[in-house]
């Protein structure tokens, strides 16, 4: 990989702590290049008048009177490519989105461009500017210099508690302490070596600090800039956020939705440290990072952290978490049969556990991973254990796989012992013989299965033949320990089976595959097949449409290559976009691959099943697991991930040699079906110390997002090789947008205390606007020839009659949803703002420009109407004008679609159920039409794109109008309160504009 460096160009390594760093940088100035309208740019010297009323460059050709920008004029500050000028095409990849800003200033709204050398300069002229913006007009002189600040004051008075003496000094040691108490995961070192600067720099030595220096080192040590400038940006008042402020954060920045000014003061109570600041309602710096590092913020949707998926439907419908050899703690050959390998599976919500059974030399059953490892466990052991733990994690049924091994006597031992002590639990009801699934999750809770060999039902001895299972053999014939040969000439092999052990078998009864036409024909739903690694990889790249049709009603198990003689795993990835339920993983092997299956049974609870995408579940419906591009009626996303900073990242193991410098970087990667797999990294933050700055925008479109897992690796870039420092692997779905604080772990998955990762998460749809998938909003725009889903013809004249019926609807709904999206952006990019940006932040945008203005044209919203109108009093400039435009084509296209969805929509479901009819005589049509081979294939998978495109376009514009009707309710909200609008009581009912969607019936 291409090492890249970047370079801090702050002045002497200054740390902007506060606005009064940032306005005295601005004071002594600095060298910015200035971005002409021709798109060429200008290196030129910047700096803040004395006065603070103005900030002027040199060399300019106009006078110095004229080459300068009054703040009283300043409009709005923007950080990044928002103004048509940056966006320009000969400019765009010259120079990164973090390093540009743009001053909006003048009665005729124009933009001064600048670029600086970092993104630190940006956020320093950024934070100062609009902090004399906001508070130029009442007080001139520079921040901070008049009463203590709500921070310096409780910083005092920690050091005043720390005082025991009451000298007004403390002991170094002391203070280091207190410092590290109030920030976990800062070294010692590092606080002891700041004192140290601090006493040199004030020629004040010795083993005691006064309180100022105290209060220094403090804020020198514990303000992490990236979390000031968000502070600054959404403050109205100075250093803090007042409860309006965090409101609107929340609101606007974080996606909450229902917050309260209650919820807000609750925020404040609860990480406010100073009592003034908690008495007041205000949010300071310390507050605010001490909430955005906390488990109210986590980037893990927090409505997963319980069971939040639909319970009931057939278990096949479901991934599980499964171990194989779950006991073993080292590898497969060698490794030590250790019960606490058991425990620690079902800890993690593991469902399916392997059992292998042997003869054991006292007479009873033991389970051993193959017949050379140095111990074995009595079985009994083991099931006294999965007795104690089977639902210590997780309330949803247990499946044990068992393979045996043994002798007829020692299985009837088996069996009794099961019996015996797992009671109750255990499920030995007889399939229902008229139902076409299993039964749910939900059903079978508390429950244990038996998977297993059944005796065929002829067999009435106490014991009988059965075919054995290919798995657990591999490792016995390696160690010359198999007892039985294959039968000549191939064929499965034969093993005794005892009547005892075969009644506990019931929904989980193990047979042989033999191939997909035989299975769709005879197979009943209580039976499942296992497949080696290597089979279910050959069957995923040949014939993956008839994989997940399989996986639709049966469970199949995955089990490793018994060529993984290290224990090593299989990627679940490759096997879970086929629809694969149980994907048999070993535990105590850490890496990617656990990572990803640790990560992906996270959500829905932790409870070992997740619910697989409707796309997998439903009787009809195209789906090929290797596509390469969007599914159909699927809507892909684009999700904007910005790795800002990493904070206490820890050494890499075996890196000593390289002293305490840590190199980092970040690997985000996407897995899930392969249009979806990419990996992009961050540039390397050289000697960063354990708190880098990255501050870099990633990309990623995803097309599935269902099954679609986001994995962070930090690694150090280091000559010899990248070595791993930490990782967190995050399911898609569970992702919250916002700022957030990403938890990294270890290797073998531990928490690493202190370490995280900060980003911010958008996520957007792949064009135009809309909320992507419930949160975030739009995506790209650009000219292009507006792509239209279609049907397909079947070589049925009656059915593609049927489906033809809905191209017309096929096109209006595209039309109604693509026209909203296109003005959406259009709005969007003329307030200044970014794709992800939602409707509230656009009319907030609008009232601050007007707000910020002497002369301030009248520009009101009419909120009495449903579709509220931007109304504008007397001569308004140029850009205010396109803005005005820009809404009112937003308005005039949410309408049309809110007055035309229902009818469009009625359209595609009849001709979705009109098809569907035929679904039930597909195979008699069929034949009477002589369709057979490639022909019937091919009629087959257009039937099902078809069914799939209606339906999907049929949510998808379900979807868009909720999203208009929720914009409408957005715009009524922050009209209401910006102040921009008039005759507000009538705003329209949140309740019955976000009224839930009823679900499409599969």
């Amino acid at each position: 990989k291409k090492k890249t460096v970047s370079f801090s160009s702050m002045p002497n390594d200054r740390k902007i702590n506060s606005t009064a760093a940032c306005i005295s940088l601005m004071l002594e100035g600095c060298e910015l290049k200035k971005v002409r309208s021709n798109s060429r740019m200008y290196s030129r010297f910047f700096v803040l008048d004395a006065d603070m009323r103005s900030v002027r460059w040199e060399p300019s050709k106009k006078d110095s009177e004229k080459a300068k920008i009054e703040i009283k004029s300043v409009k709005e500050v923007r950080v990044g490519k928002k103004t048509p000028v940056l966006r320009s095409n000969g400019l765009s990849d010259q120079f990164p989105d973090e390093c540009a800003f743009s001053i909006i200033y003048g009665d005729n709204y124009e933009s001064l461009d600048l670029v600086a050398s970092s993104a630190d300069v940006v956020s320093a002229w950024v934070m100062g500017l609009r902090y004399l913006v906001s508070y130029g007009k009442h007080s001139p002189e520079a921040p901070g210099t008049s009463h203590p600040s709500l921070r310096t004051s409780w910083i005092s008075s920690v050091f005043d508690l720390a005082d025991l003496e009451k000298s007004g000094h403390i002991p170094v040691s002391r203070a280091v302490q207190l410092i590290k108490a109030l920030n976990p995961g800062m070294k010692t070192s590092t606080i002891e070596l700041k004192f140290k600067e601090l006493q040199k720099a004030s020629e004040r030595p010795g083993a005691e600090v006064a309180c100022d220096l105290f209060v220094e080192a403090y804020c020198e040590l514990c303000t992490r800039p990236e979390i000031f400038f968000l502070l600054v940006q959404f403050s109205s008042n100075k250093e803090y956020l007042g409860v309006k402020d965090l409101l609107m954060f929340l609101e606007v920045e974080q996606g909450m939705e229902g917050v309260t000014e209650e919820k807000c003061l609750e925020i404040v109570s609860k990480y406010e440290p100073s009592k003034e600041g908690r008495e007041k309602g205000y949010l300071a710096i310390d507050g605010f990072t001490r909430y955005l590092l906390s488990a109210d913020c986590s980037i893990f949707d927090p409505q997963h952290r319980k069971v939040c998926q639909d319970m009931a439907q057939p278990l096949s419908h479901y991934y599980i978490s499964s171990a194989h050899s779950a006991c073993l703690l080292e590898d497969n050959f060698w490794g030590r049969s250790d019960i606490s390998g058991y425990i620690s599976a079902l800890g993690l919500g593991c469902r399916s556990i392997e059992l292998v059974l042997w003869d054991g030399p006292e007479g009873e059953p033991v389970v051993y991973t193959s017949p050379s490892a140095a111990s074995c466990v009595p079985f009994r052991a083991v099931v006294g254990l999965i007795d104690q733990h089977a639902f210590t994690a997780s309330a949803y049924p247990l499946i044990l796989c068992l393979v045996v091994r043994c002798s007829a006597p020692q299985q009837r031992l088996a069996a009794q012992c099961l019996r015996k002590t797992l009671g109750e639990k255990l499920y030995l009801e007889p399939p229902n013989p008229v139902a076409s699934y299993l039964p749910s999750p939900e059903e079978l809770k508390g429950r244990i299965l038996i998977k297993g060999k059944k005796l065929p039902p002829t067999c009435e001895d106490s014991e009988g033949e059965v075919s054995d299972e290919e798995e657990g053999w591999e490792l016995a014939r390696r160690l010359g320990q198999e007892d039985r040969e294959a039968p000549e000439g191939g064929g499965l092999r034969r093993v005794r089976l005892s009547r005892e052990l075969s009644e506990l078998v019931s929904l989980c009864q193990a047979v042989p595959f033999q191939d997909f036409e035989s299975s769709r024909r005879g197979q009943r739903y209580w039976e499942m097949c296992s497949f080696s690694e290597v089979e279910a990889g050959r069957f995923a790249n040949e014939c993956p449409a008839e994989l997940v049709s399989y996986n639709k009603r049966f469970l199949s198990r995955i089990y490793p290559s018994p060529m993984r003689i290290d224990a090593s795993n299989m990627n679940p990835q490759d096997f879970w976009k086929c629809g694969c339920q149980m994907v048999a993983m070993n535990y105590q092997t850490p890496g990617l691959m656990m990572d990803l299956n640790a990560g992906w049974f996270r959500q829905n609870g932790a409870c070992g099943y997740v619910l697989r995408p409707a796309i997998m579940r439903e009787e009809v419906s195209y789906f090929s697991a290797n596509a390469k591009d969007s599914l159909p009626g699927v809507p892909a996303q684009l999700l904007h991930l910005k790795v800002i900073s990493g904070q206490n990242l820890p050494k890499p193991k075996g890196s000593g040699a390289k002293g305490e410098v840590v190199e980092p970087y970040v690997c985000a990667e996407i897995h899930g079906i392969p249009a979806d797999c990419a990996e992009h990294r961050t540039k390397t933050a050289l000697q960063s110390g354990d708190n880098p700055i990255f501050d870099e925008s990633l990309e990623f479109q995803i097309n599935l997002p269902e099954l679609a897992v986001l994995r962070f690796v930090v690694l150090d870039d280091d000559y010899i090789g990248d070595e791993f420092i930490a990782q967190y692997t995050i399911p898609f779905e569970c992702l919250q947008p916002g700022y957030r604080h990403v938890p990294l772990q270890s290797l073998a998955g531990e928490p690493l205390p202190h370490a995280t990762l900060f980003v911010h998460v958008a996520i957007t749809d792949r064009r135009g606007g809309g909320k992507g998938h419930r949160r975030g909003l739009a995506g790209r725009r650009g000219r292009r020839v507006r792509e239209y889903t279609s049907t397909k013809a079947t070589g049925i004249k009656a059915i593609d009659e049927v489906f033809r019926t809905a191209t017309q609807p096929l096109r209006e709904a595209t039309d109604l949803r693509e026209n909203v999206q296109n003005a959406l952006v259009s709005f969007k990019e003329l307030c200044g703002l970014t794709p992800a940006a939602n409707m509230k932040q656009c009319i907030l945008t609008v009232s601050t420009w007007l707000l910020h203005s002497d002369s301030a044209p009248s520009v009101t919203l009419n909120l009495a109407e449903q579709y509220p109108p931007m109304e504008a009093q007397g001569p308004i400039p140029d850009l205010l004008r396109k803005v005005l435009t820009a809404y009112e084509t937003m308005i005039q296209t949410s309408r049309t679609l809110i007055e035309s969805a229902d009818a469009v929509y009625g359209k595609l479901i009849q001709a979705q159920q009109a098809g569907m009819d035929f679904h039930k005589e597909l195979h008699r049509i069929e034949t009477k039409e002589g369709l057979r081979g490639r022909k019937l294939q091919k009629a087959l998978e257009s039937f099902a794109w078809n069914i799939t495109v209606l339906k999907g376009q049929a949510d998808l514009l379900k979807h868009a109008k909720a999203e208009a009707l929720d914009n409408l309710w957005q715009i009524h909200n922050a009209g209401q309160s910006c102040g921009i609008g008039r005759n507000g009581s009538a705003s329209p009912e949140p309740s019955r504009l976000r009224a839930p969607l009823e679900p499409i019936p599969e």
